[in-house]
């Protein structure tokens, strides 16, 4: 097995921090959940445009909860606070912005081209099999002046076959055969998402046909598991202006479904 390098906190911040959009990078060894802690440090001050990020995670957090940890120095676990006061309408458009931004990231680095399952997953071929990644989860938090989304990002970059947390995921390592240099990863996946962030909220079409392009949801018949054991079954369609998900139902309607509405999503074609 490769030797698990740790990130070069100096390395990132002289390539991270030279652009307009990221003010602040922090790296610390271990902690439960960066976006937890990225979330309670609003109380401390702003932390717009603050980057934080963990050699490993004891507690991460998906949506709804679902709780997941990792070797040390085998995935990129990162936060980022970004400031939504201009897009209050346009904040289901972030996790899947950050999708683009991975998806982008992930090529560049590592040659491996990635699709998005909506809201939050990005998928690698695995042996002829989508596998998941890396996961995106987005949080809102409130500080003296208004609401900032606090963006989880975690990549898995050099976990091995038996450190996988379920069997529907992979990791890059295992993709490319190769050590993954995860300074190059998250200095790729930050500049990305700066020039996402740049077309937010006001471009949003653009960030939407981006999306769009990368999106393995979109065209193919779903199972929609909703809250109270209900479920809609149709075909997804499009992302609509708020970033929901239109499934054309086999009721013949057009349903929109948000992500935090939804318990899982999956293709059944």
């Amino acid at each position: 097995m490769p030797e698990r390098l740790p990130l070069d906190a100096d390395r990132l911040r002289s390539e991270v921090l030279d652009g307009p959009r990221w003010r602040e990078l922090r790296v610390v060894e271990t902690t439960g959940s960066t976006n937890a802690d990225l979330a309670a440090a609003v109380a401390d001050g702003d932390i717009r445009d603050t980057v934080l990020l963990a050699e490993t995670q004891t507690a991460g957090r998906g949506r709804h909860d679902r709780m997941w940890s990792s070797p040390p120095r085998a995935q990129l676990a990162m936060s980022v606070a970004v400031d939504t006061a201009g897009g209050p309408a346009r904040i289901g458009w972030l996790p899947l912005l950050t999708g683009v931004a991975v998806a982008r990231a992930l090529s560049h680095t590592t040659g491996v081209g990635a699709s998005l399952k909506w809201p939050n997953d990005v998928l690698v071929d695995a042996d002829g099999e989508p596998r998941k990644v890396a996961g995106i989860l987005a949080e809102l938090v409130h500080d003296g002046t208004g609401p900032v989304a606090v963006v989880g990002i975690g990549v898995n970059t050099g976990l091995t076959a038996d450190e996988l947390p379920v069997p529907t995921a992979t990791s890059l390592q295992l993709v490319t055969g190769a050590a993954i240099d995860r300074d190059a990863v998250a200095t790729a996946v930050l500049t990305e998402l700066a020039d996402q962030l740049s077309r937010w909220p006001h471009e949003v079409e653009a960030v939407a046909a981006d999306y769009r392009a990368l999106c393995s949801t979109v065209g193919h018949r779903v199972r929609v598991e909703l809250p109270g054991d209900r479920e809609l079954l149709g075909i997804a369609t499009d992302v609509d202006a708020e970033g929901r998900m239109v499934v054309r139902g086999d009721d013949g309607a057009d349903h929109a479904v948000a992500a935090g509405d939804v318990t899982h999503l999956r293709r059944i074609d």
